[in-house]
């Protein structure tokens, strides 16, 4: 970290109640000296140790879907905390058989079949995409383990899934990376094309790239993307690590194409803040892993899947995809009032606004921070928003209103 830096963490107001005298920053930099320390939350509101409230527009970058601290969120995790936590994986646990049978449904049912599949818990995003690799790998043999994806896209920050990141000045600090893993143009079928070979086990895609500027995957190319891979045998293995759970619109960002992903990774709004990730796939496709391929110390521990198996059961309740559909485009529609709002772009509740090229997102979003706004720049020109499924009218209002004060 840099005395910059250190010292911005170090005199913070928000910084100053914790640190008891520290001169420095007790976390690694990896993410830069934090603007604010948040202490609470609730729904869509953020509170910070100084007692200033926030609207989070953000929500950990659509992990809180159904906002903070939601009461029967937080009673299933406490009756499960004080039910049981943990066990190893030598054996099972009811709410982890019952949570993976809640997403092998909802996944298989998206496209119209019936326990289609089978399900890997993890930790995070990152690691879901880490087992589908593997899993990849072990479906292709040996000469057939390239995993092609898309410039742009962002996978995790684990190796594998860097090396399957399409953005290459993310790799550079940690070269050498991975070998077997081959980027083409987003959304051009005829680059994806030219890169199938003999060798190419999987095609590796997002439904909206989030991290590359929220950019939606155009129907006919995830139709064209499947019809090659069925034609040669590859797998299609979709990451709906920040769209799956109704965040477009639809549970899933493939179903917006209508088509049958082999393969999807899940995690972020799965567990509304506790960190759960998911691999799902088809059961022929499962069948190549055996004992011993892969695991995991807290695959489907009872803890997690007690917060998804809630979370979960609340969206259905709500109907979570209608409900996005119709604030997704609420807010897409007052995010155009916007003077300096050239283009509003995603799906659902997962949208970036294009501000004026004379503008720097970045800076806007810090414009907006200490307002009470939280976004994110996501671009350069883009500001990114993932508000919570449960937000009102009323919030988005205000949250219009803070943008055209600072723009």
């Amino acid at each position: 970290m840099t005395e910059k830096q250190t010292h911005a963490f170090a005199t913070s107001q928000t910084a100053t109640k914790l640190l008891g005298g520290r001169p420095d920053c007790p976390f690694m930099p990896v993410f830069g000296a934090p603007q604010v320390m948040f202490e609470r939350g609730q729904g869509t509101q953020l509170w910070d140790v100084n007692g200033k409230r926030y609207l989070d527009f953000l929500c950990g970058i659509a992990v809180t879907s159904l906002g903070h601290s939601h009461p029967v969120i937080a009673a299933a995790i406490a009756h499960q905390a004080n039910t049981l936590l943990h066990v190893s994986n030598f054996f099972s646990n009811p709410v982890a058989t019952q949570t993976a049978m809640m997403v092998d449904k909802l996944v298989s049912e998206s496209f119209g079949a019936k326990n289609a599949g089978q399900v890997f818990f993890c930790n995070s995003g990152a690691e879901a995409n880490e087992a589908g690799i593997k899993l990849a790998r072990k479906f292709g043999g040996r000469g057939k383990h390239v995993v092609v994806s898309a410039l742009g896209s962002f996978h995790g920050r684990t190796l594998a899934a860097l090396a399957a990141t399409g953005q290459p000045e993310k790799h550079e600090p940690f070269a050498p990376m991975p070998e077997g893993f081959r980027h083409v143009v987003f959304n051009d079928i005829k680059s994806l094309e030219a890169s199938l070979d003999a060798s190419v086990a999987a095609v590796l895609l997002e439904t909206v790239q989030g991290e590359g500027g929220v950019i939606p995957a155009s129907v006919e190319y995830l139709q064209a993307v499947r019809k090659l891979c069925t034609e040669r045998g590859i797998l299609m293995m979709i990451d709906e690590v920040q769209t799956g759970f109704a965040r477009t619109g639809k549970w899933f960002g493939f179903e917006h194409a209508d088509i049958k992903p082999d393969v999807v990774m899940l995690a972020k709004a799965m567990g509304n803040g506790m960190p759960i990730g998911a691999l799902w796939a088809t059961k022929e496709v499962a069948s190549v892993f055996k004992p011993g391929d892969h695991g995991s110390t807290f695959s489907g521990t009872a803890i997690a899947t007690a917060a998804a198996r809630a979370t979960i059961q609340l969206m259905i309740d709500m109907d979570a995809p209608a409900v996005v559909q119709q604030k997704g485009e609420e807010l897409s529609a007052k995010l155009r009032t916007i003077n300096s709002v050239v283009e509003v772009r995603g799906r659902g509740l997962l949208l970036a606004a294009e501000l004026k090229p004379e503008l720097d997102a970045k800076k806007i979003a810090t414009q907006l921070l200490d307002l009470g706004l939280v976004v994110n720049g996501v671009t350069s020109h883009a500001l990114r928003f993932a508000p919570p499924f449960t937000v009102s009218s009323a919030e988005i209002d205000e949250a219009i209103e803070i943008m055209k004060v600072v723009l």
